[in-house]
């Protein structure tokens, strides 16, 4: 401390000085043009400093690092360490993680491997404890996490509070489960999920504790809750983009912007490469108007208040040196990134590890993670579909959609069964988790599969295993081929495995480099396109989310048909 304090009153020279540099003060939201100087990963000052090195900056802006405020690492189908030399070069310094997707495969065990991945990594990454595991009882996951099993983790220093609360009407009728699960939280963090939700449940929803919601779509449901002190989560993701509408109504009003943040949610990670990570929604709220201090902070100071990380979001004295340079204030493109004093990105230059291409981490075998994968192979009369005449209920594809129509089909049958051809396909979930048996079966309308089948074990939010195909043959041995791979995508033609992604860990991440599986993926849909699959669909996406018993009209859980409106499974024939 004293030699800190030394450097601090100019008695010392620091460690590093960061010379002729505009530097961004949050706290009075104004350009300091001077020197930046930093002792053993933290901020000194911003003035005239001497330093044992420094660099000259030429006139660069200098501001934090950037913070994502609500994401699923395991959506990007990379481990957290690969995750973070991802982001990085795009500025991203924290991030705040909702292990949401893991806990449902392998519960408390799958977040005690998120923590252990991430640990002395370039970024920080904190995670919220995950609320809805499972998400509704509709479903088979792979574990159950009550209040009790949350507390657990919830004392950990990463554990910043808990993750979205995405059972609102658990919260609204008092739900003596949901409650206690709210208690756990304490004093930290509570994260929210309530899509439309707005007036009197709204209110109630926000009393209960919960003080975030990355859900909004529109402006009338931003301004309800900035008004009742909760903030607002600006999401710019893959499946869900709400950015552009959000922020163009935003620059109309006066409001303060403190209680708006940004995330990601789920970007994936070919999106992140094209557009960038946080960077990408500084730089297109800047295009819409938001000044470009006030956009910054929104990816800096205010969430690093909101989530009561003290050190984090700003450049001053004792703050962590977690810092972005770059030349333009509206592309906010990175040309160095620094995190805790050390340079973890320099443009065109090999510095830290961001550009390794091996980035597996092995560490001993946590239960549950490895190995998740626990079914045994099915047979072609697992996947008949009986039906008594031709007609039957339809999941019917809307394009670019995730969601479905309930329709009412005439599908094509043989021998008393349905009969699958280039209209109507075959759709199979198989509970993957405790070996029960259990499966649902569907007919499904605009996939258009041809000659072929697809199974995937990732299928929000209890990640069973998912398939679709348009004969049985193949059907069997894309499951067969998943379960004996322990978990992946699989794509099968007229007999043969033509290709696969394997994701060992809980059936969700792969040990590869996010370049390695980007160019996988883009192999994978290649493929898949072959098969004759509607362009207007991605074929992995629209897999994932036909078994999330959440998003109308029509889904398919390993416990069979389920009417999201009626919010109850139904048989595959009208009765």
């Amino acid at each position: 401390m004293k030699r800190y304090l030394d450097v601090c009153r100019k008695l010392q020279k620091a460690d590093l000085v960061l010379k002729n540099a505009k530097i961004l003060n949050v706290f009075t939201k104004e350009w300091i043009e001077g020197d930046l100087a930093i002792c053993d990963g933290r901020i000194i000052g911003i003035g005239s400093y001497v330093g044992v090195e420094e660099q000259d900056l030429s006139g660069r802006f200098v501001v934090p690092g950037f913070i994502d405020s609500h994401i699923h690492i395991e959506s990007s189908m990379i481990s957290p360490y690969a995750f973070s030399h991802t982001v990085l070069p795009f500025g991203t310094t924290t991030l705040i993680a909702d292990p949401h997707e893991i806990a449902n495969v392998s519960g408390l065990n799958g977040i005690r491997y998120m923590l252990k991945e991430s640990e002395n990594l370039p970024v920080s990454i904190y995670y919220m404890m995950p609320s809805c595991v499972p998400a509704t009882p509709m479903e088979s996951s792979g574990a159950i996490l009550e209040a009790e099993d949350l507390q657990v983790l919830m004392d950990h220093p990463r554990i910043l509070g808990l993750g979205e609360m995405m059972n609102f009407p658990g919260v609204l009728f008092g739900d003596p489960n949901v409650h206690a699960k709210l208690k756990v939280a304490g004093d930290k963090v509570i994260d929210g999920h309530a899509p439309g939700l707005k007036g009197d449940d709204l209110v109630a929803y926000a009393f209960s504790g919960i003080q975030t919601d990355h859900e909004c779509s529109e402006m009338d449901e931003v301004l309800q809750r900035l008004r009742l002190g909760m903030a607002v989560q600006i999401r710019k993701g893959s499946a869900a983009n709400n950015l552009y509408d959000i922020v163009s109504e935003l620059v109309k009003t006066n409001l303060p912007l403190d209680r708006c943040v940004f995330c990601t949610d789920d970007k994936h990670i070919e999106h992140i490469f094209k557009d960038g990570h946080i960077n990408s929604n500084i730089r297109e709220s800047i295009a819409l108007g938001i000044d470009p201090i006030e956009a910054i902070c929104m990816a800096t100071y205010y969430p690093a208040r909101l989530y009561h990380l003290n050190k984090k979001g700003a450049l001053a004295p004792g703050y962590d040196a977690d810092l972005v340079i770059f030349d333009d204030l509206q592309a906010i493109s990175p040309t160095h990134v620094m995190t805790n004093g050390n340079w973890q990105y320099i443009a065109g230059e090999n510095v830290g590890s961001t550009l390794l291409n091996n980035v597996d981490r092995r560490y001993e075998e946590i239960p549950g993670i490895f190995n998740s994968v626990n079914c045994d192979p099915i047979k072609e009369e697992d996947l008949v579909i009986p039906l008594v005449g031709n007609q039957a209920y339809v999941m019917g594809l809307i394009d670019f959609q995730i969601l479905t129509s309930k329709l009412v089909c005439e599908v094509p049958t043989e021998a008393g069964h349905f009969k699958a051809n280039e209209t109507y396909s075959k759709l199979a979930v198989f509970e993957r988790h405790h070996r029960t048996g259990q499966k649902g079966l569907a007919i499904i309308k605009n996939f258009n599969i041809r000659k072929g089948a697809i199974a995937q074990t990732i299928a929000h939010d209890s990640h069973n295993i998912v398939c679709v195909g348009d004969n049985d043959q193949d059907m069997v041995l894309a499951v067969n081929t998943l379960i004996e791979k322990q978990g992946g995508i699989v794509i099968v033609s007229e007999g043969k495995v033509v290709d696969h992604l394997n994701l060992p860990i809980a059936g969700l991440m792969s040990h590869l480099s996010a370049s390695q599986v980007t160019d996988k993926l883009a192999a994978l849909l290649a493929v898949a396109k072959t098969l004759g699959i509607n362009d207007k669909i991605d074929p992995f996406l629209t897999l994932a989310f036909m078994a999330l018993p959440v998003i109308p009209e029509l889904k398919l859980t390993d416990r069979g048909l389920f009417d999201v409106g009626a919010f109850k499974h139904i048989p595959i024939q009208p009765e």
